[in-house]
C-alpha cells in the first residue's frame, strides 16, 4: 500500500457512535455563569431617574386615591338620589305648594282690575300647554333638556367661562342650570316652609335660590331623584306651574292671565316667547312695570327660538312686528290705592292672611276712577307750578258709602302710602255742615241770625283764644246760611258754645268722624284729624237723608271654584242721626255755598251741586267735599311733610279737581234735583220813618241798623260774647 505522502502520520477512520444522540436539554446558566456575564448598564441621569420616579409613585397615589374618593362618591350620591326618590311626593301634590293664597278682584261690571297675594291660575301640562310656550322655554332655558339626565356638565362649564369672561366669579351670575336643577331649586329640595322657621315666605324662597357651591352640589342628588321619578313632561309641567313670574303671578297659566287675559294654553309665539321671557329676571322684566323692556327681551327669545327651529321665517317675522302687548286690564293698572284698601279693610284670613285663592266682587268702577285720575293729572298739568310736591286724594263714592273709585297720591304703588285713607289731616271748615246739622236738630233755622264780630274765649289751660274769618275781616250780623256759605268762623263757634260742644261732637261721631275730636271751642272751626274717606263718607250721611255710612268696596268674597259666597255686602246705611228735614235743609244750605259762597269754582251746568270747602291754619291742608243727586266726592290737597301750600284754599285747586271729577264722572248720567227743602225766609217788618242820616236801609233779611243793638243784646244773651 502507498504511504499517503510520507508525512509519517497513520491514517484511521473516525469512531461512529451507532446509536442516536440523545437530545440535550440547555442547562440553566450557573451562578457563576451569571456573575462571569457582563452587567446591563443603567442609561439615563441620576436626577432624571429620581424625578421619573417619584412622579410614577404620585400617580399610583393618586389614582388609587381618586378611584376610592370617587367610588365613596358615587356611593353617597346614590344613597341620596335613593333617599329623596323614597321621600318625594307625588306628582298632583308638587304642583302648587303657595302657603299663602291670593286675591282677585272685580269691578261692579264683573271685569278682573286687580290682584294682590301670589295668584295661581290653575294646573297646566306640557301636553295641553301652547307649544310655543313650551317651547320658548326650553330654548331659553334649557336647550338639552329632552338629552341630559338632569345636570348638563356642558351648560355649567359654558356658565363658568361666561361668569369668568365678565370679570365675576365662577359661580357668580349665570348658574348653567337645567329645567331639572331649577324644579329641585324651585321644591327647595323638598323642604317645605316652616313659619318658625322663616320670618316670611320671601326669605324662605330667598333661602332656596341661594346659588352657593354647597347648594349646588346638593341639587345633584334631587335632579337625579326628580329625573328617576319623574318623565321629562312631567318635570316641565312642576316648572310651568311653580315658576315666579312677576306681579304676583305664580306659574304661566297666571301669567298669562295676568298680562294677556288669557290661558296659557292659547299664546302664540310673540305672547309665549315674553313669558319665557320673564324667568330671567321676573321684576326687571315684567309688561306691566316697563312694557317696551319686556318686549325687547321677548325679542331674544325669538331669536333663540329661531336658531333651534322651534319658528318658521315666517312666525318669527310675525312675532317681531307685531310684539305682544298687555290686555286693557292689565294695562290700564287702575285702582291701586282702592284694591290696597280692600286687603287693609277687609276680613284678614279671606285677604292678606288668606291661604286659599279668594274671589272678591267689589264696588269700583273702572270708568269713575279714570275720570279721577284724568282730573287730577289735568289740574296739575295746567293749574300747578312744574315740580310742585304737593299731594291729592280723591274719593267717589255713592249716598249708600259704595266707594266707587279712590285716588290715593298722584302717583300709586302698591302697598304704597294711601292718602285717602291713611292720611289723617286737620279738617278746618269742611267740618262746618256737621255743626250746623246739629245746630238744625236742636232748634236753629237757616235764616236765625248770628253775629260776626270779635270773640274772645278764657279756656281754662289754654288762656283767651279770639278765632278770626280767612280774610281777616268782621260781617256783622249773618244768617246762617251766609255764615256756612262764605265760611265765617265766629259765628260757626257762637253757634257751637250756644249749643254744648258735647252735642255737636256726638253728632259727628254719629255721622262716622271717629277720630277723637277737639275738647276745646276750636272744635267748631276743624282743629280735630280725620281722613278723606272717613269726610267723604260724612257727607254721605247727609246726601241720603241724616242717615250714618259705612264706607265699604266689597259686594262679594267668595273661594274660588266655589260658587256660595262666604261674605256679601248689602250696603252700608246706618242708623239715623238727623230727621230728613234737618239734612233736606242742611243740603239747600249747601248749596249756596257753591251758588253763593266760597265754592263757586266747583258749579256743575245744569246740576244742583252741594259743597263744603275747607282750609286749615296756615293753609296745610286744603279741602273740597260735595255732591250731586248721584255722587258725592272728597278732594284733599297738602304736602305730606304737613309745610304749608302757597296760596292755595279749599275753594281753589281742591274745587276745581273737584269739578273736573265730576264732570267727567256724570257724562252720560242725566241731571237730577237734589233732595234738599228751601224753607221760607222771614220777614221783619220795616219801621215807618226813613232811616237817618248815615244808618244802612234794610238788607235783604229786613234788619235795619235800627234794630242792631236790640238784636246784639238778644244774641249776647244766646251766644256769648266779649
Amino acid at each position: 500500500m502507498g504511504s499517503s505522502g510520507g508525512s509519517g502520520r497513520k491514517l484511521a477512520a473516525d469512531r461512529r457512535n451507532t446509536r442516536p444522540a440523545k437530545a440535550t436539554k440547555p442547562q440553566a446558566r450557573t451562578t457563576s455563569a451569571r456573575k462571569a456575564a457582563p452587567a446591563k448598564r443603567k442609561s439615563g441621569n441620576i436626577l432624571v431617574r429620581f424625578v421619573a420616579g417619584t412622579v410614577a409613585l404620585f400617580w399610583r397615589i393618586i389614582w388609587g386615591v381618586t378611584w376610592r374618593l370617587g367610588a365613596t362618591v358615587a356611593m353617597l350620591l346614590f344613597v341620596a338620589t335613593g333617599y329623596f326618590y323614597m321621600t318625594m311626593p307625588p306628582l298632583g301634590d308638587l304642583m302648587d305648594a303657595r302657603s299663602r293664597g291670593s286675591v282677585t278682584m272685580t269691578d261692579a261690571s264683573g271685569n278682573v282690575f286687580a290682584w294682590r297675594g301670589e295668584t295661581f291660575g290653575g294646573i297646566i301640562t306640557a301636553d295641553t300647554v301652547s307649544p310655543h310656550l313650551r317651547n320658548a322655554i326650553i330654548a331659553t332655558e334649557d336647550r338639552r333638556f329632552y338629552s341630559h339626565l338632569g345636570v348638563s356638565p356642558r351648560g355649567i362649564a359654558g356658565a363658568i367661562r361666561s361668569n369668568m369672561q365678565s370679570g365675576r366669579s365662577a359661580f357668580s351670575g349665570a348658574g348653567g342650570s337645567t329645567i331639572t336643577q331649577q324644579v329641585a331649586k324651585l321644591l327647595c329640595l323638598g323642604v317645605p316652609f316652616d313659619p318658625d322657621e322663616w320670618s316670611s315666605e320671601a326669605e324662605y324662597e330667598s333661602d332656596c335660590r341661594r346659588g352657593t357651591i354647597w347648594r349646588k352640589i346638593k341639587e345633584l342628588p334631587y335632579a337625579f331623584a326628580l329625573e328617576a321619578k319623574f318623565s321629562k313632561d312631567e318635570i316641565l309641567t312642576i316648572y310651568m306651574n311653580r315658576a315666579f313670574l312677576g306681579a304676583g303671578s305664580r306659574g304661566f297659566e297666571a301669567a298669562a292671565q295676568r298680562y294677556f287675559a288669557r290661558s296659557a294654553n292659547e299664546v302664540g309665539p310673540a305672547e309665549g316667547a315674553m313669558l319665557a321671557g320673564l324667568l330671567v329676571a321676573p321684576s326687571t322684566f315684567a309688561p306691566t312695570r316697563n312694557l317696551a323692556r319686556a318686549q325687547a327681551r321677548a325679542n331674544v327669545v325669538v331669536g333663540l327660538m329661531q336658531e333651534q327651529g322651534y319658528l318658521t321665517p315666517y312666525e318669527v317675522a310675525e312675532a317681531r312686528s307685531y310684539p305682544a302687548t298687555l290686555s286693557s286690564s292689565a294695562e290700564t293698572q287702575r285702582g291701586i290705592s282702592f284694591a290696597d284698601w280692600l286687603m287693609q279693610s277687609g276680613p284678614s284670613f279671606l285677604t292678606r292672611n288668606t291661604t286659599e285663592d279668594v274671589m272678591m266682587r267689589t264696588t269700583f268702577d273702572a270708568r269713575i276712577q279714570t275720570a279721577a285720575e284724568d282730573a287730577v293729572a289735568h289740574v296739575f298739568d295746567n293749574r300747578v307750578r312744574e315740580g310742585s310736591e304737593a299731594e291729592v286724594a280723591v274719593v267717589v263714592m255713592s249716598a249708600d258709602g259704595a266707594v266707587r273709585g279712590m285716588v290715593g297720591g298722584r302717583s300709586a304703588s302698591v302697598g304704597g302710602f294711601n292718602r285717602a285713607t291713611q292720611a289723617m289731616r286737620q279738617t278746618g271748615s269742611a267740618f262746618k255742615p256737621f255743626l250746623y246739622a246739629a245746630a238744625l236738630e236742636n232748634g236753629f233755622e237757616p235764616f236765625d241770625i248770628v253775629e260776626d264780630a270779635p270773640l274772645t274765649i278764657n279756656t281754662p289751660g289754654s288762656g283767651p283764644w279770639s278765632p278770626r274769618n280767612y280774610d281777616n275781616q268782621f260781617h256783622g250780623f249773618v244768617t246762617l246760611t251766609e255764615a256756612l256759605a262764605r265760611s265765617l268762623n265766629t259765628p260757626a263757634v257762637r253757634v257751637s258754645e250756644a249749643m254744648g260742644r258735647a252735642r255737636v261732637r256726638e253728632v259727628a261721631n254719629q255721622f262716622g268722624l271717629h277720630s277723637d275730636l277737639a275738647e276745646g271751642p276750636a272744635l267748631a272751626l276743624g282743629a280735630s284729624e280725620s281722613s278723606l274717606l272717613e269726610m267723604t263718607a260724612a257727607y254721605a250721611g247727609i246726601l241720603n237723608g241724616g242717615n250714618a255710612v259705612r264706607p265699604y268696596g266689597i259686594e262679594e268674597l267668595r273661594l274660588l271654584q266655589e260658587a256660595t259666597p262666604l261674605f256679601e255686602a248689602r250696603g252700608g246705611i246706618g242708623d239715623r242721626v238727623i230727621s230728613e228735614r234737618s239734612a233736606q235743609v242742611l243740603t239747600w244750605m249747601m248749596t249756596q255755598v257753591v251758588t253763593e259762597g266760597t265754592g263757586q269754582r266747583a258749579r256743575l251746568d245744569g246740576r244742583q251741586v252741594a259743597a263744603k270747602t275747607g282750609t286749615t291754619q296756615a293753609a296745610r291742608d286744603a279741602w273740597f267735599i260735595g255732591f250731586t243727586a248721584d255722587y258725592v266726592t272728597g278732594v284733599w290737597m297738602g304736602y305730606d311733610d304737613n309745610s304749608p301750600l302757597q296760596g292755595v284754599t279749599g275753594g281753589g285747586l281742591p274745587a276745581e279737581i273737584w269739578r273736573e271729577t265730576m264732570v267727567r264722572v256724570h257724562e252720560g248720567v242725566p241731571p237730577r234735583p237734589l233732595p234738599m227743602l228751601q224753607p221760607e225766609r222771614p220777614v221783619l217788618e220795616a219801621p215807618q220813618s226813613a232811616p237817618a242820616q248815615g244808618q244802612q236801609p234794610f238788607t235783604e233779611r229786613g234788619n235795619t241798623n235800627s234794630l242792631e243793638e236790640t238784636i246784639r243784646g238778644v244774641l249776647g244773651s244766646i251766644f256769648g260774647g266779649n
